[in-house]
């Protein structure tokens, strides 16, 4: 179990730190992930798991369960249970939900509490099922009781 620990945390260190290795005008290309980089990333791992699995309600506890969170796309929906409701509306079934990946993933932390996370989103699906989609995401997380929770998500589509 230490070993499989191990090396998601070093795929979560990589993938904070292969975005940073590339920019060419970054003084200190290298970068070793904060506790705070790296727990936010997870959030967002474990999210893209749950939504390839087919569980809305795993992907949705990325999010703090209030109703000030704001998913804001081609409109803005505040509260995670209209967000649920939308996803349920959008993604009927295991085919329309297709899979998720997420790269380019940078965090900014901001202060002790919160940070903000940018990437891209790639989701494969047949043609029959909406097609493929993608787009680039910003995220405000906050620091809860229940650890890193998205408060409000930006996505383009």
């Amino acid at each position: 179990m230490r070993i499989r620990s191990f090396f998601c945390s070093g795929a979560l260190a990589l993938t904070l730190l292969a975005p940073r290795a590339m920019m060419a005008q970054d003084t200190n290309p290298l970068h070793t992930a904060t506790r705070v980089e790296l727990d936010v990333v997870k959030v967002v791992v474990a999210q893209e798991a749950a939504w390839n699995r087919g569980d809305l309600e795993g992907f949705m506890s990325g999010y703090k369960d209030a109703p000030d969170t704001i998913f804001i796309s081609k409109q803005v929906t505040r509260g995670v249970a209209g967000l649920l409701d939308n996803y349920k509306r959008n993604y009927p079934n295991r085919a329309a939900m297709g899979t998720l990946s997420f790269s380019d993933l940078e965090v900014r932390p901001l202060d002790d509490r919160f940070a903000v996370l940018i990437g891209k989103y790639h989701l494969d699906r047949s043609r029959k099922e909406g097609g493929v989609a993608e787009g680039l995401f910003s995220l405000v997380f906050e620091k809860t009781e229940k650890g890193w929770k998205i408060v409000v998500d930006h996505t383009t589509s």
